[in-house]
């Protein structure tokens, strides 16, 4: 069993327009290093970001359709990697919403899993944005996704999601050994929360956490965290992108999830699993 895997998050201060935003991955993709099994993940609202509530359903499109994810098809076929496309917007049967959904692509340019954010950022914030009222233009998911890679099981999850620590506890209980964390965490918040959250869901749940952040001033003034993250299931911190666009890559082993769960076997010894329901 190959247990070798790459883990890349790719940084982006995403603006309106889906053709800029989709040039820079690309940009940053040929400057990843290559690997035989490469997982690379993007940000939330990665190519779309910075305008109107109204931007990102006037790009929505079914699953499996529609330029964007026709062109993060491509890109997983033309580098040969597994591509986490971040968060992007998909139909829904509410023409006044959209999904924000994360899609995992094969080297082949398969789509393996989607996902649906399922908890929305309706939160006040002393920033220059002020007030997030996420749920007015997207509707939540409804299902947890974890999916299953060559000797990994991928657990996807978006951005506000890091705060409900029951969803990666669902996903690790399915043997999670990667958390993905497509995000656009908010500056203020993200100085005051975003390594711990993120520390902590690796730590307690004894997986690696790979988190992609968009980062700076965006079109709209609202103003992002950056510091995509890279994080082992002790808890350290293997990369940090810093605030600047750009990318960061570690090269891991699965097995130290199963190695670390062996000696502190906490999955086993949680109560709440089953006794005390």
């Amino acid at each position: 069993m190959a247990t070798n895997w790459r883990l890349s998050a790719i940084q982006l201060t995403s603006v309106p327009d889906p053709a800029v935003n989709l040039a820079a991955v690309k940009h940053y993709l040929q400057q990843l290093p290559t690997a035989q099994q490469h997982l690379v993940l993007l940000p939330e609202c990665f190519a779309v970001f910075g305008g109107s509530d109204k931007l990102q359903l006037a790009h929505q499109a079914p699953i499996g359709e529609g330029f964007i994810q026709q062109y993060c098809q491509q890109l997983a076929c033309e580098f040969g990697v597994y591509l986490v496309a971040g968060s992007q917007p998909t139909a829904t049967n509410d023409p006044q919403r959209f999904a924000a959904s994360s899609l995992v692509y094969s080297p082949t340019g398969q789509l393996l899993a989607d996902y649906q954010k399922l908890h929305m950022f309706d939160v006040s914030v002393a920033d220059n944005t002020g007030s997030y009222r996420e749920s007015a233009t997207t509707l939540a998911g409804e299902k947890i996704s974890l999916c299953q890679l060559p000797d990994l099981k991928l657990g996807l999850s978006i951005c506000y999601d890091v705060r409900f620590a029951g969803l990666m506890q669902a996903l690790a209980a399915s043997g999670m050994q990667v958390l993905t964390v497509p995000s656009a965490f908010t500056r203020l918040t993200g100085a005051a929360h975003w390594h711990t959250l993120l520390k902590a869901r690796a730590i307690e749940n004894q997986c690696f956490v790979l988190a992609a952040n968009q980062t700076g001033v965006h079109a709209n003034g609202r103003e992002t965290y950056g510091h995509s993250l890279i994080i082992d299931p002790w808890g350290e911190v293997l990369a940090d992108a810093g605030t600047g666009p750009g990318w960061v890559s570690a090269q891991i082993d699965i097995s130290q999830c199963q190695q670390l769960g062996q000696k502190m076997p906490v999955h086993q010894h949680n109560r709440f699993n089953s006794e005390l329901k």
